[in-house]
Order: C-alpha cells, then structure tokens, then sequence
C-alpha cells in the first residue's frame, strides 16, 4: 500500500470512529443535565481524559516543540508548578461551590452571589473571549496541510491567498465534522472521543519522540555534547532576561520575561484559576463527574499528567534543534526572519521524515488536540448562551425535549461564529502576512480572564463584598489595566494603520502573558471589595 494511501487510511478510520460516538450517544440525552453535564455520570479517568484534551490544543501541539527548539532547554516547564497549585485551589474551593448549587452554567453561580447583571457581564466576557480564542486556534492546525502541499508540490507552493482558500476550506471541514458528533451526542459524546483523541495523542508523541531520537546518531548522549550553551537543557530561570541594577529594575525585567521561576509560582497560577475554574468550557466537563470528589481527583491527576506531556513536546523541541542543527543540512527547512520557523519545524518534520503510516498517525494527532477542545468550546458557548440569555429573553417551554434542541441549534449557530472567526484570521495573515495577530488573539483570554477571576474570588472567598454595581466597573478597570501594560492598544493599532500609537514611559513594564492575568484579577479584586453586598443578598446566601 501506497505510504500516502496507509496515511489517508488511519486518519479516515479516526473520523468514522469519533462519529461512530456522537451517533451511540444521541438517543441518551434525555434532558438539558444530560446533554450539558452528562447526567454527572462520568466516570473520573474520562473526565480526566476530557480535561487533558481539551488542555493539549492544536497551538500546543506545534507550539510547545518550537518552544524547545528556540530555547533549546526546559524552561516553559517550571509554568507546571503553578498549573498544579490551581488545581488544588479548584479541587478545594471552586468546584465545591459549583457542586452544591448544582449549576450548569457556572455563572449561574455569580447570580446567586450577587444578582442577574454580575451573571450576564460574565458570560458575555466568556462567550466572546472563548469565541475568539477557540475560532483562531482552527487556523493552527492548518499549517500542517500547507507544508505537506509544498512537499508533495516543490515546483508549486502556496503563496499567501491559496493558503487561505486551502486552509479556509480545511477548517470549514474539520469543524462541521466537529459540530456533528458535538450537536447530536452533546457532553457524553465530547467527553468519550476525547478519550480515543488523548489515547492518539499520546500514541503520536510518544511515536515521533522514537522516531526521532533514532535518527540522531549516538542517542541522547550525542544529543548533550550539542547543547552546551549557558541556557541549553536549563530547566529553572530565576532572574529576567534583561539584566537590572536596580529592584524596579530587576521586577520590571522578570514581568517582561516569558518563563521564570516567579511566572511559574504566581503568574501561571493565577492562569489556571482563571482557565480551570471560571471558564466554562473547563469546568463542564469537571461537573460531569459523578460527585465533587471524582471531579477533584480528574481535575488533580490531569496536573501530574500535564508534567510528563509537557517534558516530551519541549524533547522532542530539543531533539528537532540538534537534528537540524548538527546532523542535517536541509536547505528546504522552512526559514522566517533569516532562522528556522520555530513554528513550523515540527509539522515539517512529520512530513518530510516520518514514513507513511506513522506520519498519518500525527496528523490524526493533530486533528485530534483540534476537534477535543473545539468539541468543548461549541458545547459550551452554546451552553452558557441558552442557560444565561436564551432561556429568559424567549421563554422556552419547560419541557426538555425543546430545551436540548434548543441547546444543540445554538451549538450549530455557534460553530459557525467559530468558523467566522477562524476565517478571518486566515484572512488577515494572508492580507497581512507580516502580522502577529495570532499571538493576540491566541492570548485573548489574558486580557479579559483577570476581570473574570477577580469576581469569582470575590464571590467565593467573601461574603459581604461587591455588588451589581461595583462588580462592572471593576472588571472594567481589570481590563484597561492589562490592556495598558500588555501595550494592547499599540499592537491593535499597529494591525489597523501601522506604527504606534503612543509610547510608553520606559519605567513601564510591557508585561508577557504569564502575568497578564494575574494583573488583572488583583486590580479586579482591588476595586471589587470597595463595594458592600446589600444586605438582602447577604441574608440569601447565608
């Protein structure tokens, strides 16, 4: 059999199994609980299946090997650290809550808290933030057909407007698919191929860092006595990347700098109380365990296995950096900027090394970390619009038969909100080629999950503070905050007209998104607590 025929083959038996699920699973959803929460019968280890597929993202899956491959060492890894003391803070202390008002959406929470307007704002922030991140994260994926067109057609590759309508026609494709077992077996079919989809995950990782390893002569050892520079297989950084004198000098320097060890403790905690415990499309699939101790346990157990995925993804990063650096000269490795494209050495490698069959397993891994958290952010988008606006402006009928179809019409609508904004990205790369508009709103969540986060503390750790009148502007003031010294509104005006559109005063910090966050939360919180619950609410929710 043809190499390119077995590739065909495997990824094509994958797709008929992940729809194969959403058709078992249609006929089980009796009511609004079971197709958003499952009927809270999942079992633990396929919630915990659930949570890491959603985690592994298509951007994950070629991003984090260029992350090794640029740094050469494991210094994305110490962000691990703080990923697990969230968890544990979720496990305690947000899904508890969750559990014992027996929310769906998890903004209902916020109205039993403080009251309606708190609850809409929030889910407005959610549906448009994961609209946004989710919609451009289909684009990611879609440079793995680019390179394999440019490899099967040396003579012919595509410039910037056929990318756009090759890969526009790809995402169109790959989300419709997505869509179908999403609307037809809601949560249980999104939970249980996200199993098959971590298991082919996993089965691809742990293929190419085989494969891989064996092409470089001599094994690891040789792999060391290549890597010898200051920072190379670094696994801690403690200081900034810009040395200081000064202390302003030395913080404003580790705020600036991607991954250090304060990042890790503080700044990726705050990331994952904010992804893990505000977010609906995380926590859904926490509720459909079967009680708050199965949904802690999956929720834990997926922090230590974060951990060793994460060390094999930056290896195989690593691996990639000594292949093309010291044992091939392939004049054809894709370059930007006069050095190899850091985010393109991964997918090139699948195409132009691994044989068939194994290559067609990757791509299945791909499309795989694609569908998994594309599956759960239409679920939940269309989950949170009709609990939190739907089911009050229209007044659906009580019966569930009409509520679930409602939910699943909503999963079509929002599905193709998704494509309409993964189109446009597509768009303005190929308009713009020269753009980092994929690093903006890759990183949405980070200028609008600190005001998300900060109310949700309040809420939770509280019980006589904020209100519906404070709790607006001080997601308001959590916003600008970030937006300011994340330089937002010059990136977004560079986009738009060129050039800046102001300076910022050099003693002020352009923070990076490990920090983004957690900024935001504490100006959030900050604002929050000089409002006083009304003493109404206070009575209710004792």
């Amino acid at each position: 059999m043809p190499a390119i025929a077995l590739d065909l083959l495997i990824i094509g038996m994958y797709f008929a199994i992940i729809l194969g699920i959403g058709v078992h699973f249609s006929r089980r959803n009796a009511n609004v609980a079971d197709f958003a929460l499952g009927g809270r019968s999942i079992p633990w280890w396929a919630v915990l299946a659930s949570i890491l597929a959603s985690e592994i993202s298509a951007g994950t899956f070629f991003g984090t090997p260029g992350e090794g491959f640029r740094l050469r060492n494991y210094t994305y890894a110490q962000l691990m650290v703080g990923y697990l003391l969230a968890r544990l803070v979720v496990s305690a202390v947000f899904i508890p809550a969750y559990y014992k008002h027996n929310v769906v959406s998890i903004y209902e929470f916020l109205e039993i808290r403080f009251g309606p307007r708190t609850r809409r704002i929030a889910s407005v922030v959610f549906l448009l933030t994961r609209s946004l991140a989710s919609g451009s994260r289909l684009w990611v994926p879609t440079l793995l057909l680019v390179v394999i067109w440019n490899k099967i057609n040396p003579d012919r590759p595509l410039g910037n407007w056929q990318q756009f309508w090759f890969t526009g026609a790809a995402l169109v494709i790959i989300s419709l698919l997505t869509a179908a077992y999403t609307a037809v077996g809601g949560i249980k079919a999104v939970i249980w191929t996200d199993v098959l989809q971590i298991a082919v995950l996993f089965g691809a990782l742990g293929f190419a860092m085989w494969y891989l390893s064996g092409h470089i002569p001599g094994g690891w050892d040789n792999v060391k006595s290549h890597l010898t520079g200051p920072h190379d297989l670094a696994l801690w950084q403690w200081q900034g990347d810009v040395p200081a004198d000064t202390l302003w000098g030395k913080i404003k320097s580790v705020l600036e700098t991607e991954y250090t060890v304060w990042a890790a403790l503080f700044g990726s905690l705050f990331v994952t109380l904010a992804t893990h415990g505000t977010d609906q499309d995380m926590v859904q699939r926490m509720l459909t365990a079967k009680n708050k101790r199965q949904s802690a346990v999956a929720t834990i157990l997926s922090g230590l296995a974060d951990i060793p995925v994460t060390f094999a993804v930056l290896t195989i990063g690593i691996l990639l950096a000594v292949y093309y650096g010291h044992v091939v000269d392939d004049p054809a490795l894709p370059m930007a900027a006069g050095k190899p494209d850091h985010t393109r050495i991964f997918p090139y490698f699948v195409v132009d090394v691994m044989p068939g069959g194994l290559r067609g397993l990757v791509v299945a891994g791909v499309l795989a970390t694609t569908m998994g958290s594309l599956g759960t952010a239409m679920n939940s988008l269309a989950t949170s619009y009709c609990r939190d606006f739907h089911f009050r402006w229209f007044r659906t009928p009580e019966d569930d038969r009409t509520r679930v179809r409602m939910i699943k019409l909503a999963t079509v609508g929002f599905t193709l909100v998704l494509i309409g904004v993964g189109l446009a990205t597509a768009w303005v790369k190929a308009h713009h080629p020269e753009l980092s508009i994929i690093g903006i709103i890759l990183g949405s969540f980070g200028y609008t999950y600190g005001s998300l986060l900060g109310v949700f503390m309040v809420a939770l750790f509280t019980r006589t503070r904020g209100n519906e009148t404070g709790n607006p502007l001080a997601m308001i003031g959590g916003f600008i905050a970030v937006a300011i010294l994340s330089n937002l509104p010059n990136d977004l005006w560079k986009m738009v007209a060129g050039g800046a559109l102001y300076q910022n005063p050099a003693w002020l910090p352009v923070v990076e998104f490990p920090w983004r966050i957690l900024i935001g939360t504490l100006v959030t919180v900050a604002i929050a607590l000089c409002f006083k619950t009304p003493a109404i609410q206070q009575e209710r929710n004792q």
